[in-house]
């Protein structure tokens, strides 16, 4: 296939730089200098591929392509890994025919950036503790890091920062998506924007408003981080792009071949199994081809591994198999095999919800344990289902190493604090009069909704954070903690601050509550000093009930707790008094 012998993307050689692009129609490559347009007509080269070689241009150019098929539609490649601005939202960019040369990025050609041949084995291993977080939220409001650094991916790496996360013996963080976005549509006229980047327009460039420093930014405080025994794990979005459904913003894919990159229902409609417009084709083997050579990108760079969002759509074709010919392409590149992949293993879709069902060596997010930790403490269950999640849901995973990727709050839902303060959802500042974000939260509020100043109840929530939280680190599995729950970060009840750009979503370092945190270091402490995150199951385990005997089937459909003897370890977990306790035998307790 003459199509694939050569790289896509803008590949700089010998005092030139040749241009590959996969589209439908004719595409003429444009070239930016100044305030001019310079056109280079591209030739085909078999396989939907267009090619064009232009001595003289090198690193830093600036360009886009115009498509045959609507040519006042400037688009970006999608092999772009670098843009000289962000995406913004114009309703001319949704309107065929229209000139968007002025309002679209432009991709700038990067430096040679070689593969390795060898890669050190990532820091983070199942079992291990992530920290999840949204790198402009995390630090826009950090009092140690300079204004101008604040909201970066650079931030991260200040020694402020790394004291934190080595505090609470962090193995990797998860950075919410990275890549270049664009707000959807209804945002703007509402004064809002995309906070958390999930909706990419292209799966490889960096959003300059992250990433000023472009890949070398990247590149550079994932070394800084492993240096101080940290990895880093990219949350990346390949069920959809921004742009959207019919009425969406032509950017890219769209314009150069819809048809190949968004699956279609037979009547030639858009599939929406992501619930956002569109829905990548990973059926289609250039689609793939395109999301692993995205992998192999950010694997050249340090990374340690990958959360896919929504990553049923990762193996639709239509239907999701656990044997997706993704799974395999994974598995055989000598490169991505040694990569952590964590799914979301679920979407919106026919047959969407496959917990449980990805392949071996898949790590997986659990909403089950999130949602069992909480009907537990709230009353709602007994404590044989809180057993079963604590022991890393076996009825899910198997008895062998578990893949359950732990987590009582996310991103996506109410905070850890707000999960103890509000009973209903508070979303109004997302304009859609609070008819968005999950309506069953299984929260509560310990008799006042929202912020209290009376001590019963502020003591109320202290306990409960800190059951919730000691139910968390000494689960079996991987667990996820996500940046400011360790010291009590509220969104004011919001639990989709997707749309919050601010104070609501960003995290409050001035307001930490210190003991909180000091807790939760030793809960830390305690579970590496116990091993109880290792996926195999427990050895020599014992229940027992609340008074010390042997805990028996009966028993735990009504128990308010149990007691777990393992690794040394003893776990107690009492829904009367509120309290998880971790006891290293003759020793220490948390």
């Amino acid at each position: 296939m003459a199509g694939t012998s050569l790289p896509l993307g803008a590949v700089v050689e010998d005092n030139a730089t040749r241009f590959a692009v996969r589209a439908a129609a004719p595409v003429t490559l444009c070239l930016f200098d100044g305030t001019g347009e310079r056109q280079v007509p591209m030739v085909p080269d078999g396989d939907g591929i267009w090619r064009a070689r232009v001595p003289g241009v090198g690193a830093g150019q600036r360009y886009g392509y115009r498509c045959a098929s609507d040519p006042a539609k400037l688009l970006v490649d999608p092999y772009a890994i670098m843009l000289d601005r962000p995406f913004v939202h114009d309703p001319r960019l949704g309107l065929p025919g229209v000139e968007t040369g002025a309002l679209v990025p432009r991709a700038i050609v990067p430096s040679p950036l070689p593969l390795p041949d060898e890669l050190s084995p990532p820091l983070f291993a199942p079992g291990g503790l992530i920290y999840e977080l949204n790198v402009r939220g995390f630090t826009m409001l950090h009092p140690d890091i300079a204004e101008a650094q604040r909201g970066t991916i650079a931030a991260l790496a200040h020694p402020a920062i790394i004291a934190h996360l080595r505090s609470l013996r962090v193995d990797a963080i998860e950075l919410m998506p990275i890549v270049a976005w664009i707000d959807e549509r209804h945002l703007p006229p509402l004064g809002l924007s995309n906070a958390w980047g999930y909706n990419p327009v292209v799966p490889m460039a960096l959003d300059p408003r992250l990433a000023p420093g472009g890949v070398a930014e990247l590149r550079e405080t994932v070394a800084a981080l492993r240096a101080a025994g940290i990895g880093v794990i990219l949350d990346l979005v390949f069920n959809h792009n921004g742009e959207s459904d019919v009425h969406g913003p032509t950017l890219a894919l769209r314009g150069l071949e819809p048809s190949l990159y968004f699956a279609h229902a037979p009547d030639g409609t858009l599939i929406n199994d992501t619930g956002t417009g569109n829905t990548l084709d990973c059926a289609r083997p250039e689609v793939r081809q395109m999301i692993l050579d995205a992998l192999r990108h950010f694997t050249a760079l340090g990374v340690d591994g990958f959360r896919f969002d929504l990553a049923t759509v990762l193996a639709r074709g239509p239907g999701f198999s656990p044997t997706a010919p993704i799974f395999h392409e994974i598995a055989a590149d000598p490169l991505l095999a040694t990569r952590v992949m964590i799914a979301e293993p679920w979407d919106i879709g026919p047959g969407g919800y496959q917990l449980g069902n990805f392949p071996h060596g898949w790590l997986e997010w659990n909403d089950r344990f999130r949602d069992d930790v909480r009907r537990f403490w709230r009353g709602d269950v007994g404590a044989g289902v809180l057993a079963t999640r604590l022991a890393g849901s076996d009825d899910i995973f198997g008895r062998e190493d578990t893949r359950t990727v732990n987590f009582v709050a996310a991103h996506d839902g109410f905070t850890l604090a707000d999960t103890v303060a509000y009973a209903e959802r508070h979303n109004q500042a997302n304009g859609e009069e609070n008819r968005d974000g999950h309506g069953d939260n299984h929260s509560w509020n310990n008799g006042v909704e929202g912020p209290s100043d009376d001590p019963a109840v502020r003591a109320a929530r202290d306990t409960d954070r800190r059951a919730l939280l000691g139910t968390l680190f000494a689960s079996r599995g991987t667990i996820l903690l996500t940046a400011g729950d360790e010291f009590g970060r509220t969104q004011q009840g919001n639990n989709n601050a997707y749309a919050q750009d601010n104070p609501i979503g960003w995290v409050d370092w001035a307001g930490r509550d210190q003991a909180l945190e000091a807790h939760v270091a030793a809960l830390a402490q305690a579970r590496a000093t116990a091993g109880l995150g290792d996926p195999a199951p427990y050895p020599d385990s014992c229940w027992y009930d609340l008074a010390g005997m042997p805990m028996t089937d009966a028993a735990w459909a009504d128990a308010d707790g149990f007691v777990l003897q393992t690794r040394g370890m003893a776990v107690r977990v009492d829904r009367r008094t509120r309290m998880v306790r971790i006891d290293k035998t003759g020793g220490t307790s948390v």
